[in-house]
């Protein structure tokens, strides 16, 4: 796959760009977060679903990326007692350690800090 999008690697033009400088591939920040927010996760063997998913707001290079995940549902597999699935919500923040687990406000709106809001399912085996 290759993104040709010129807001990622031209900052020639990016300059005069709305944010002024190139910003960094969400598909990077995706996988940044993902190696990030792993805790208790390192069994899960298959990304068997991504549900959805939001970039919130620009990344660019230099900034520090943190992230967390919660997980939303446990889904037991018809026919299946070895594995199982977890379905997962994985934020991302910048320039923010997710210690106080950064997401969205009373009002509904994502905290300042917030750059990724992503949805899936993996697979995992299941203990005896």
């Amino acid at each position: 796959y290759q993104n040709t999008a010129k807001v990622h690697f031209n900052q020639h033009t990016e300059k005069d760009g709305r944010f002024g400088k190139r910003i960094v591939y969400g598909g990077h920040v995706i996988s940044l977060a993902r190696s990030f927010a792993f805790n208790g996760l390192a069994n899960s063997f298959r990304v068997a679903a991504i549900n959805g998913g939001r970039h919130v707001a620009p990344i660019f290079a230099g900034d520090t990326v943190y992230a967390w995940t919660e997980v939303v549902e446990k889904i037991t597999l018809d026919g299946r007692d070895d594995i199982g699935a977890l379905r997962l919500r994985m934020i991302a923040a910048k320039d923010r350690a997710c210690a106080d687990f950064p997401d969205k406000g009373e009002d509904g709106k994502y905290d300042p800090a917030v750059v990724l809001d992503f949805d899936y399912t993996v697979l995992m085996p299941r203990r005896f």
